[in-house]
């Protein structure tokens, strides 16, 4: 009778068979991606981009040929901050439709629109600043001065101020910290997103006037500190209201520098009279060493007081 033919090797193949195949290494990085959309979580953001543009200078062009020549220069800012704000949002509107999601996914829902969250946060913002402030003028570097402003004039002003940094904050955190935030997220994750967008937000204020490098890494700082504040409550609104009243705080309460501009109809006329380094000079406190020591304060003091991350579609 013949015997079968074995292969000695048979049972080493065997378990190589109970082994798990290799996975080659040009696909190490392929779960990561699938886990956070992939590209195809980057599909809309070119049209985002383009529309906001496109939305920009139509705005643009039709306020310029309606508006009458010699209009005020002031309420020709506040219009164009209204146009920035509208040309950062309206598209995120539209790709909320096609995509059949609430459009408060991308950080800014209607539902809690001015409330609780944004005034903590304009809270924060006038408080954080003062307290900034005060530290400089215990060290000699700030003098708060006298009234410019008188009667009604003060209330116009800060009514106007008041809602002109509004828009501004709608339209810096929506387009750095809402919907590119959430795509990006999507792709790269919540802090690699964060990073990115943070630096680009500081690299963005050496265009303003006056800017310096330690100006701009303050901003590249708070817009970081302002994305631990949306990990930490799931929306946008509380950067919103610290955001418009650390501005407000500046140009009209105490009528210091704002990245690098001193605007007119200011409460205040403090003076800064000391070290570049310590008061920041014409860039104002963003462009102070001790603003990033009070941004160090700030996310251990919010850590404490929301020690819970609030889940959030811009958070995976």
């Amino acid at each position: 009778m013949e015997e079968p033919n074995i292969d000695p090797n048979a049972h080493e193949l065997d378990e190589r068979r109970d082994e798990p195949a290799p996975t080659p290494r040009f696909n190490t990085f392929l779960p990561w991606f699938k886990s956070r959309g992939g590209i195809a979580a980057l599909q809309f953001l070119p049209f985002y981009l383009a529309g906001g543009i496109v939305l920009f200078l139509f705005l643009w062009i039709v306020t310029s040929y309606l508006l009458p020549p010699r209009f005020p220069r002031l309420w020709g800012d506040l219009i164009g901050r209204a146009i920035f704000a509208v040309a950062a949002i309206a598209p995120a509107v539209g790709i909320a439709a096609i995509e059949g999601r609430p459009f408060g996914d991308y950080g800014l829902p209607e539902r809690q629109a001015f409330g609780k969250l944004f005034w903590s946060g304009a809270l924060w913002g006038v408080a954080a600043l003062s307290v900034l402030l005060f530290v400089m003028h215990a060290l000699g570097e700030l003098s708060y001065g006298g009234l410019a402003l008188h009667g009604v004039r003060i209330w116009k002003f800060a009514a106007f101020w008041a809602v002109f940094f509004l828009l501004v904050a709608l339209f810096e955190e929506f387009t750095f910290r809402g919907y590119p935030q959430f795509v990006i997220t999507q792709f790269a994750g919540f802090w690699p997103s964060a990073l990115l967008l943070s630096a680009i937000f500081g690299y963005t204020h050496l265009s303003n006037r006056g800017e310096t490098w330690v100006g701009a890494f303050g901003a590249a700082a708070i817009g970081l500190f302002f994305c631990f504040t949306l990990r930490r409550t799931g929306t946008l609104w509380f950067a919103v209201g610290m955001h418009a009243s650390w501005d407000w705080g500046q140009s009209f309460l105490y009528g210091v520098p704002d990245s690098g501009a001193l605007e007119p109809g200011h409460l205040l006329q403090a003076s800064f009279h000391g070290s570049r380094w310590l008061t920041g000079g014409m860039v104002g406190p963003e462009g102070s060493v001790l603003m990033f020591v009070l941004i160090g304060l700030m996310w251990v003091v919010f850590d404490r007081m929301y020690p819970a991350e609030v889940s959030s579609p811009l958070q995976t």
